[in-house]
Order: C-alpha cells, then sequence, then structure tokens
C-alpha cells in the first residue's frame, strides 16, 4: 500500500513538472520582466478612476437604518414591520425627472433610434400618456392638463408623469449610454450605469439621515412653525390647494432633507426597481436588499403625490402600481452606484 502511495506521487510530481515544461514553452509561464524584477505588482499603466458626482445627481453616503414603518404603533398595525439594514453608497437625482429632461431623451430616441426601434414602439411605449389627466380622474376637466402639461414650456421644470416602469427604466439605460458615448470619446473609463433606485435605497435617502423618521423633515407635522406645508399633497378632503398647488409643483419647491434631496415626499410618487411583495421587507437580505420578480407584474412605487393623503407622504409607507401603467401622479428619479470608498461623506 506504502509503495502504491510512493508511485502515485511520484507520478504526480513528474506530470506536474511535464505541464509546467510545456505551459513555459509555449509562453504562458514566462520568466519575469526587467521592469518588474520578477513580483508580482499588477497591470502597469492604467489610469486611475475618481467617481465624479454626476449633474443634477447628489451623494448619499453608505449607512444603516431601520427600514419600515416609523412613528406608530408598529405591532399593532402590522403594515410594514422594521428591519435594519446596511446600503452602499450611491448618488440620486436630487429632483424628480422633469418634463424638459424626459423631452430631450425622447429627442434622442427620434432622432437616433426610430428606424431601429419603430416609430410604433417609441410612441406608444416612450412617449409620456398625457392621456392620464383625463382618464385617471373621473368627471375632471382635465382637458387643459392633456393639452399643456408636457408640451408647454410653462410645465418644462415640472416633473414628467404618463411614463411606466418599462420607460423608466429604459430613460435610465439611454441616459447610461449618452453620458459614457461622451466618456469614451474623450478617453474616459465609463461611469456605472443610471438606473431605478431599490426601495430600500429610496426609503434611506428619502430619511436623509434621520433613523426612524416619519417625513423627509422628520416628525411628526406637515407644517414648519410658519403654517407652511412642507409638501404638495392633499392635506384634507377636497382640498388640493393648501400646498400653494391644485396639481404637481416645479420640482425642488419645497425644502431639500438632510442628504440634499428635494420631493422625497409629495409631488409625484417615484418608481422604484424592486417588485412589491407585502413580505419582501423579511424576506430580503439586510445588505442592498431588492426583491427581484420578473413574473410579478406589480412595482414598488414610494413617496406619495399631489393628489393623496398624508399617509403615502411617510418614509415608510409601501405601495404599488402595476409596471405597463401610466398615472398622472407617478414619476421616477434615477440612482447611480458609487464605486470605490464606501465609508464617511467623502466622495
Amino acid at each position: 500500500m506504502n509503495n502504491l502511495l510512493v508511485m502515485k506521487k511520484a507520478l504526480f510530481a513528474l506530470s506536474s513538472f511535464c505541464f509546467a515544461v510545456s505551459m513555459q514553452s509555449c509562453g504562458l509561464f514566462g520568466g519575469g520582466s526587467g521592469s518588474d524584477n520578477g513580483e508580482l505588482v499588477g497591470v502597469q499603466g492604467r489610469e486611475g478612476f475618481t467617481m465624479t458626482v454626476p449633474y443634477g445627481m447628489v451623494p448619499v453616503p453608505a449607512g444603516t437604518f431601520h427600514m419600515g414603518q416609523a412613528d406608530q404603533d408598529v405591532a399593532a398595525t402590522q403594515i410594514n414591520f422594521n428591519k435594519q439594514v446596511t446600503i452602499g453608497p450611491f448618488f440620486m437625482d436630487m429632483t424628480e425627472i422633469t418634463n424638459n429632461e424626459y423631452r430631450q431623451f425622447m429627442n434622442a430616441i427620434i432622432q437616433d433610434s426610430m428606424s431601429v426601434l419603430g416609430e410604433d414602439f417609441v410612441m406608444k411605449e416612450l412617449y409620456p400618456d398625457t392621456t392620464v389627466w383625463v382618464k385617471d380622474f373621473t368627471h375632471h376637466m382635465g382637458d387643459p392638463m392633456m393639452e399643456y402639461y408636457y408640451f408647454h414650456p410653462a410645465f418644462d421644470d415640472y416633473p414628467v408623469v404618463g411614463v411606466d416602469w418599462e420607460a423608466a427604466k429604459y430613460f435610465s439605460r439611454w441616459r447610461t449610454t449618452y453620458l459614457n458615448s461622451y466618456r469614451a470619446s474623450r478617453g474616459l473609463f465609463p461611469m456605472p450605469n443610471f438606473r431605478l433606485p431599490s426601495e430600500a435605497e429610496w426609503e434611506y435617502a428619502a430619511r436623509g439621515g434621520r433613523d426612524m423618521a416619519k417625513y423627509p423633515w422628520g416628525n411628526p407635522y406637515i407644517r414648519n412653525a410658519k403654517g407652511c406645508m412642507l409638501a404638495n399633497f392633499k392635506p384634507g378632503r377636497g382640498n388640493y390647494y393648501d400646498d400653494g398647488f391644485a396639481y404637481t409643483s416645479p420640482v425642488g419647491a419645497y425644502f431639500i432633507n438632510d442628504f440634499g434631496l428635494y420631493d422625497m415626499s409629495g409631488n409625484v410618487a417615484e418608481w422604484c426597481e424592486d417588485a412589491y411583495n407585502p413580505s419582501s421587507v423579511p424576506l430580503v437580505w439586510d445588505l442592498n436588499p431588492t426583491f427581484f420578480d420578473e413574473d410579478e407584474p406589480r412595482k414598488v412605487i414610494r413617496g406619495g403625490s399631489w393628489k393623496d393623503i398624508a399617509y403615502f407622504l411617510e418614509t415608510g409607507t409601501r405601495t404599488f402600481e402595476y409596471k405597463d401603467s401610466t398615472r398622472a401622479f407617478i414619476g421616477f428619479r434615477c440612482a447611480m452606484t458609487h464605486l470605490g470608498r464606501s465609508s464617511g461623506t467623502e466622495f
């Protein structure tokens, strides 16, 4: 038995030696070059990469927070239990995507991609559905909004609506290509992809570093000390104008949160990446959680809108819409993963 073991070891050593010799003869096990003295020093001459804050975005530092309901008796309501999760650093649009920003996307698509995608696809799948102002509300005179909201320059700085989940994701892909094509022309490394934020990222960003905060501005009121509304929403039955706007407001019309983000509550609700599942919070991992389910047509929307009551403005409130739905009260903003150092707030 011992002799057999010795023979096996000898054969293995011989075969290893033969393999090494053959690889060296092929150049795969070549000797060290003069510049590295035969040491493992990595590939030299690669340019460094520094993340820059994309135009219109703000950095959101890494951190840990309690995801879920805040400021209520969570155990009694059983709506959305808390779960401590950690979020890596990322960038997020300071405001919701505006009509004029979306128009830049549409003009580029029409100019460059109509022949590839086809006119029917571009107009049906990507163009904002302006009829939402009429069809979303029963017996409502929405015709002026349908005619002017997306087209007229008076609404250029208002959040785009009538865009479904798929169109928002397509916008993110186009935005990535648009930026990185320019960077490639300058010999620069590509930036990470623009994308929809995960539900956890969105909630973490909305709280602005205020763990367990009921609203992006803190607790527990919806007016400041001067009696001014802190977001664009529906403060009472039939009362839409108390916040200064009957419908949407221009982006950035209210105070920013502590991360420098506008309108994380109210104005328009926002698409997130996640598929909706009422039990997803305890199911997902506690580091950068995202709930993926391609067979689930319901997608998470967050933040509440101009036509919603204050409950939907809360940072922990979860709701959904079907991914192919276009609404007069749903828009979106983009996120981008930060590459590199994740500690602190240094970007």
